[in-house]
């Protein structure tokens, strides 16, 4: 019934067809899309989100949880969430915890003095919960 010429035909008729209909511009290609409608969350609204969290923080899965999130941005975290953070660690008695809050802020600064300058911003937090750094402990 059907002849290899009039399948051969209706094929390249239906692939120009395809073509001419991709080349021109329609609405649905022309659209932009909206992946996400929130707006960009500025530095103080992340800083005090996670403040808010870390004062809330009830158990340790919490806390481990809230920190590997906070620390997976590609920024430093604000001394204000690291000193709620180490309240919380002290708080459910997770001395570890708090100790490896250090250890991230080592790995996540650039330089050295970065990383110093939080030690001396956090000092009065440190001394006041009796905490102590991973270098204090006799590690590398």
């Amino acid at each position: 019934m059907f002849g290899i010429r009039t399948v051969l035909r209706s094929a390249a008729a239906a692939r120009t067809g395809i073509a001419r209909t991709a080349t021109k511009p329609s609405s649905v290609l022309a659209q932009r899309r909206m992946y996400s409608e929130q707006p960009e969350e500025t530095y103080e609204q992340f800083t005090n989100r996670y403040v808010k969290f870390f004062e809330n923080v009830d158990d340790q899965f919490e806390l481990q949880r809230g920190l590997n999130n906070c620390f997976a941005y590609d920024l430093v975290p604000d001394v204000a969430i690291c000193e709620a953070a180490l309240r919380a660690a002290r708080r459910i008695d997770d001395f570890s915890t708090a100790v490896r809050v250090f250890e991230a802020l080592q790995i996540k600064v650039d330089k050295q003095s970065q990383y110093e300058d939080y030690l001396q911003a956090l000092k009065p937090v440190k001394d006041e919960l009796g905490l102590l750094t991973k270098e204090e402990l006799g590690f590398k």
